[in-house]
């Protein structure tokens, strides 16, 4: 797929790259939490603590990255034993680099394969989609993890930074 004569519309490389920014930002807001507050804090009881989120984040990564890549669709709970900040920062270094190492697998083909969803029962969707989704789900998060750092008189890492 392209866009005038020469350029890709989906540039593999390039969406790797958007993934590897918001995960660098999203490692600053996780360093930028005191350690109790990453695993206790929540302003309200309905909401979950923000190293809950992280976990959510990674599993979601991990299990669509496999499902993506290698055709096998599980979903488990890749960063449930993370008790600490260094646990939960060196789970997210553990997921990334699988996903670095499944990314050579990609191709634009497999990305816009459209199958039924795996996990949620939600309707068929491309592969490129559930990425998407992926990287929403880590955005909207790290949004969340702003706001419970705010409320903790912390002042967040900047946002353009990534």
């Amino acid at each position: 797929m392209t866009v005038g004569a020469s350029r890709p519309l989906l540039d593999l490389q390039g969406l790797l790259e958007i993934l590897e920014g918001n995960r660098r930002l999203t490692l600053r807001v996780i360093e930028a939490f005191p350690e109790e507050a990453l695993f206790q804090y929540k302003p309200v009881d309905v909401l979950r603590p923000f190293a809950e989120m992280v976990k959510e984040i990674l599993d979601i990564e991990f299990d669509y990255m496999k499902g993506i890549a290698l055709g096998e669709w599980s979903f488990g709970e890749v960063a449930k034993e993370a008790n600490t900040k260094a646990d939960l920062l060196a789970a997210c270094h553990r997921v990334r680099e699988r996903t670095r190492e499944l990314w050579p697998r990609l191709t634009v083909d497999r990305l816009l394969q459209v199958e039924p969803d795996p996990f949620f029962g939600g309707p068929p969707q491309s592969h490129l989609e559930r990425l998407v989704y992926a990287l929403e789900n880590e955005i909207h998060h790290r949004g969340q993890g702003y706001i419970y750092l705010r409320l903790l008189g912390i002042e967040p890492p900047a946002f353009y930074e990534r």
